[in-house]
């Protein structure tokens, strides 16, 4: 799944190869998903896209937003799977859940392999959307500041949370942070995924927001994460520290070997020395 630091990738790489682009047609799918969500029929998709010019995207949380000028928006939402752009003369892959034809002979698809939304909206519409509605801020927002992130601490306290996993990841309360990118983050931060909220110290609340918001710009800085594609089918740069592949292996700072436990809907790896689980 886009997290993040992807889908940031991708709206950069937007931004410098799609913008001015005119629509000649946009299809959506060939290949029914039960878990693909659309907003508009077939036909108004068509009618609605076409001759639409694509204008600067933006990101909120992990949903990338697409204005399609004039007067709409089309958003690409928590998904996983392959959003490519493809060069004149490129040939059609033969299932997508989305095909944008541009004037100049390229186009882009979009192929979901879990879940995601492909909707299109008029302008501001989307904002009024379930999940983007009264969304928080992120953690590539310059109000994203220590302070800020006090506040959510107890916040989520407040509303019953009990480990630092439940605050990194559930509930939105951090858009665009979800399982796979947070286990490194606690790595760096010292914090068993278990680590009780209520325990945390001023320093340690402190070393996990610069180990939150400079993972995240590291993985951004790399192009995202290995096991994720970019708009030209390029996988990122930044391998996981804590991960199914380094599971049992030396940790980099200790030597113990990595651990798997099944916590909160995911899994989590950690290292049981540099990580010990205050309870």
């Amino acid at each position: 799944m886009f997290e993040l630091p992807e889908t940031l990738n991708i709206s950069k790489q937007i931004n410098q190869t799609l913008l001015g682009k005119t629509i000649q047609k946009g299809s959506l799918g060939n290949s029914p998903h039960k878990f693909v969500w659309y907003n508009q029929s077939y036909e108004m998709f068509e009618s609605l896209t076409h001759h639409k010019t694509v204008a600067t995207s933006f990101v909120l949380g992990s949903w990338l937003m697409i204005p399609l000028e004039p007067s709409y928006v089309m958003v690409l939402g928590e998904f996983g799977g392959k959003l490519l752009y493809h060069p004149p003369g490129s040939k059609i892959p033969p299932k997508f859940h989305l095909l944008i034809h541009f004037t100049d002979g390229s186009f882009i698809t979009e192929t979901i392999q879990l879940w995601g939304a492909i909707e299109l909206y008029e302008k501001g519409k989307e904002l009024e959307r379930p999940y983007i509605k009264d969304m928080k801020i992120s953690p590539n927002h310059p109000d994203f500041t220590l302070s800020y992130f006090q506040k959510l601490v107890e916040e989520s306290i407040s509303k019953g949370k009990k480990s630092v996993k439940s605050l990194l990841a559930q509930d939105q309360t951090i858009p665009g942070l979800g399982n796979s990118t947070l286990q490194d983050i606690l790595f760096h931060a010292g914090l068993h995924p278990k680590h009780p909220i209520k325990s945390l110290s001023s320093v340690q609340i402190e070393k996990l927001y610069h180990s939150l918001t400079a993972t995240i710009q590291e993985i951004t800085r790399l192009g995202g994460r290995s096991d994720e594609l970019d708009l030209f089918g390029k996988v990122g740069s930044y391998e996981r520290i804590m991960s199914s592949k380094t599971q049992g292996k030396a940790c980099p700072s200790c030597g113990s070997a990595i651990e798997k436990i099944a916590y909160l809907g995911g899994s989590c790896y950690f290292c049981p020395q540099c990580q010990k689980c205050n309870k």
